[in-house]
C-alpha cells in the first residue's frame, strides 16, 4: 500500500508492506528517520493544524520586527541534568548559577534533552542535524586527528546563511584538525575557535611541569639516550585556536600555551557581544554559537569563589555572568523578544577518570561522558524567548540536540534549504517552543556508543544493544528498562518488559534499513592544519613529518590517512 503524506512544506511516499513502514523522498524534500513516519502516520493531522496556527505567528512575529528571529545558542561541556537549572538541588552542591537558573524559570527548563555521548559527535549533530555515525564523526578527536568533518555535510550555518542570517561561531570547535573543518568553512562568516578541546590547556611546558602531560615537553627533561625518534609520540606544530572568515584562510590565534589558552573565553565573549551589537544596528538577522572552553585543566584557583571549590563550580560563574549580561545586552538593544537563546551542556559529566580537581556531579542517572546510559546523554538544557516562550515551563517531551537543526531552521524561515538527498535526524519542535509541554514529536532516540548502536529509548522504556547478559544469544537479553522507576539503569526487567522485544527489534530494523537506503560515510580526511595564513614552521613541518614517515612504505599518504585503525569505532568512553 502507498500513499502521499503531507508534512509541513514536505510531501513523503509512505509504503507499507507486512507492517513496516518505509519512506522514499520526492525531489528535493526532506527525508526523516524511519521511526518519524511511525508517529507522523498516527498525528499527522494534528500536526498540520497545529502548524497552520504556528506559521501565522510567525509570520505575525516577522510583520512586527520585520525580520526573522535572532538565535543565540550556548553549549557548555560535561554536566549532568539537574545540576544547574534547579535552585533547591544547587543547596547541596555548593555552587549556583542564577542567571541560568532565571532563563529555566523564565522560559523553559527541558528535563529530557538528550545529547550523544562526548563532545564532537553532539557538536557536530547539532550542525548538521544528524546522528554522527551517518558522517564518520562518531568519535572524539585527539591531536593529530588527521581528519575531520566533511565539507559536503550542510551545516545550520550554511542552511542560515542562505536565508540571509549573518553567523558567528566563538569557542570550542572540535569538529577535526583539517581545512574543512573549520567553521569558516562549514558557513560561519566569522569564528575563533579551538580545532581540539579543553586538553589542549595542558599541553605544553607547564602542563608537562605539573605532571598534567607527561612527557610533552621533552625540553623539560634531561636528554634521553634511548630515544630514537623525533617527535614520536609528542604532536608537535599543535595549533591551539584559529580564527578566520568566510571564504578566506584562517590565522593562527596567539600561540599554544596556558597563557593563551587563558584568554580564550574573555576573547569570545567579547567577540558574541561585538558580533550581536554589529547585526543588531544593521537590522540584520544573525545567528551566533557560543561555545565556550570553559576548563582549564591546570587552573589554579587560591580563592574559591563556591563552597563547592571544584574546578566546575568555580568555572561555571564565568559561565553564568556571560549568561546575565547577554540578557542584559538583548534587552538593551531592544531584540530580546526576537531573539531565541538555547543554552545546554554537549554531554553528561566526566565521571570516568576525570582531571584531579573536575568536581563532576553524576546525580540521578548512571554513567557519563562517552556512556549510552542516562548519564552520558541527559543534560540540562534551558530556551528563553520573551513573549514567544511561555516563562515557567518545565518540559518532559523527549527532545534530541539534531531536533535545533530543524528547529532553527523552521524559525528562520530557511527550510527549504535543508538538503533531500540524506536522512534528516532532526525534527521540528516550533511546535514545543511555542506551545509547550506534551508537543513533542518526538517519542523516541537512538544512542549510538561511537559509531555501535547502544541503545534505543522509546518513551518511558529503553532498551541496551551492547552489554547484555549472557541469555541474550537464546533471544532473551536482560535488556530492558523503564526509565521512570530505574533512573539509573541498574535493574534490568525482562519478563515484565519482553514484550516490547520484538517493537524495539522492528524499531532498529526500520532504522538500519534506511542506513543501508541513505549509507553511512567516513568523515574526511587530511594533513593537519593547513589554510592558515600565518602557520608556524613547525606547523608547516606536520605534512613534511606525514611524508617522510611513509617515503619508504608501500603505501601513499592517502591510504595512510585514510586507514581505518582497528577498535576505533567502539565506545568512546574515556576511562572504562
Amino acid at each position: 500500500m502507498m500513499r502521499v503524506v503531507k508534512i509541513g512544506m514536505f510531501c513523503l511516499l509512505l509504503t507499507v508492506s507486512n507492517g513496516v513502514v518505509t519512506a522514499q523522498s520526492q525531489v528535493g524534500k526532506i527525508i526523516q528517520d524511519a521511526e518519524y513516519y511511525i508517529l507522523e502516520a498516527q498525528n499527522g493531522q494534528r500536526w498540520a493544524a497545529e502548524d497552520k496556527l504556528l506559521d501565522e505567528k510567525l509570520a505575525t512575529l516577522r510583520k512586527k520586527h520585520g525580520q526573522p528571529p535572532n538565535i543565540v545558542y550556548i553549549l557548555w561541556d560535561d554536566m549532568t541534568f539537574g545540576a544547574v537549572g534547579f535552585p533547591a538541588l544547587q543547596k547541596n552542591f555548593g555552587f549556583t548559577t542564577p542567571n541560568l537558573n532565571r532563563m529555566a524559570r523564565e522560559g523553559i527548563n527541558f528535563t529530557r534533552m538528550y545529547s550523544e555521548p562526548s563532545c564532537t559527535p553532539t557538536r557536530v549533530a547539532f550542525l548538521t542535524g544528524r546522528h554522527p555515525v551517518r558522517h564518520g564523526m562518531g568519535e572524539v578527536g585527539m591531536p593529530h586527528e588527521m581528519a575531520g568533518l566533511r565539507a559536503d555535510e550542510v551545516t545550520i550555518a550554511e542552511v542560515l546563511s542562505k536565508e540571509g542570517y549573518a553567523t558567528a561561531h566563538f569557542g570550542k570547535g572540535h569538529l577535526g584538525d583539517i581545512e574543512e573543518s573549520y567553521p569558516h568553512n562549514q558557513g560561519f562568516d566569522e569564528t575563533l575557535f579551538t580545532p581540539m578541546n579543553q586538553i589542549i590547556s595542558q599541553w605544553n611546558r607547564t602542563g608537562d611541569a605539573v605532571g598534567a602531560a607527561r612527557g610533552f615537553s621533552p625540553e623539560n627533561y634531561p636528554a634521553d639516550p634511548y630515544r630514537l625518534d623525533n617527535p614520536g609520540l609528542i604532536p608537535t606544530g599543535l595549533v591551539m585556536a584559529i580564527e578566520g572568515r568566510k571564504g578566506e584562510q584562517g590565522k593562527e590565534w596567539e600561540t599554544p600555551t596556558n597563557e593563551s589558552y587563558r584568554k580564550m573565553d574573555p576573547e569570545c565573549e567579547k567577540r558574541t557581544v561585538d558580533f550581536i551589537r554589529k547585526n543588531a544596528m544593521a537590522g540584520k538577522p544573525f545567528f551566533v554559537e557560543y561555545w565556550p572552553n570553559l576548563l582549564n585543566l591546570i587552573k589554579t584557583y587560591p580563592k574559591k569563589s563556591t563552597q563547592a571549590g571544584t574546578m566546575v563550580s568555580e568555572e561555571m560563574q564565568y559561565l553564568d555572568a556571560f549568561v546575565g549580561d547577554l540578557m542584559q545586552e538583548l534587552k538593551r538593544l531592544g531584540i530580546a523578544e526576537n531573539t531565541l537563546v538555547v543554552a545546554m551542556a554537549d554531554n553528561g559529566p566526566m565521571v570516568h577518570s576525570p582531571p584531579p580537581q573536575f568536581g563532576m556531579l553524576s546525580l540521578m542517572y548512571r554513567g557519563g561522558k562517552g556512556d549510552f546510559t542516562e548519564g552520558g546523554v541527559r543534560v540540562p538544557a534551558f530556551a528563553s524567548w520573551p513573549g514567544m516562550i511561555e516563562p515557567g515551563q518545565t518540559v518532559a517531551d523527549i527532545v534530541h540536540v539534531t531536533d535545533l537543526y530543524t528547529t532553527f531552521a523552521r524559525l528562520a524561515g530557511a527550510t527549504k534549504h535543508i538538503p533531500g538527498d540524506r536522512v534528516i535526524d532532526g525534527i521540528d519542535q516550533t511546535a514545543l517552543l511555542l506551545n509547550g509541554d506534551t508537543h513533542s514529536r518526538r517519542d523516541y532516540v537512538f544512542i549510538y556508543a561511537g559509531h555501535t548502536l547502544g541503545a534505543t529509548v522509546k518513551g518511558r522504556y529503553k532498551r541496551h544493544w551492547l552489554g547484555s547478559s549472557e541469555g541474550a544469544s537464546s533471544g532473551l537479553p536482560e535488556a530492558y528498562y523503564d526509565l521512570y522507576v530505574d533512573t539509573r539503569e541498574d535493574n534490568p526487567m525482562l519478563i515484565p518488559l519482553i514484550h516490547t522485544q520484538g517493537q524495539f527489534n522492528r524499531m532498529r530494523a526500520r532504522h538500519e534499513l534506511m542506513k543501508k537506503k541513505y549509507p553511512d560515510k567516513k568523515k574526511a580526511y587530511g594533513i593537519p592544519y593547513t589554510g592558515l595564513s600565518n602557520a608556524r614552521p613547525e606547523t608547516k613541518a606536520i605534512a613534511d613529518h606525514i611524508r617522510r614517515n611513509i617515503k619508504n612504505m608501500p603505501f601513499d599518504v592517502k591510504e595512510y590517512l585514510e586507514f581505518e585503525i582497528p577498535g576505533s569505532k567502539a565506545d568512546p568512553d574515556f576511562g572504562k
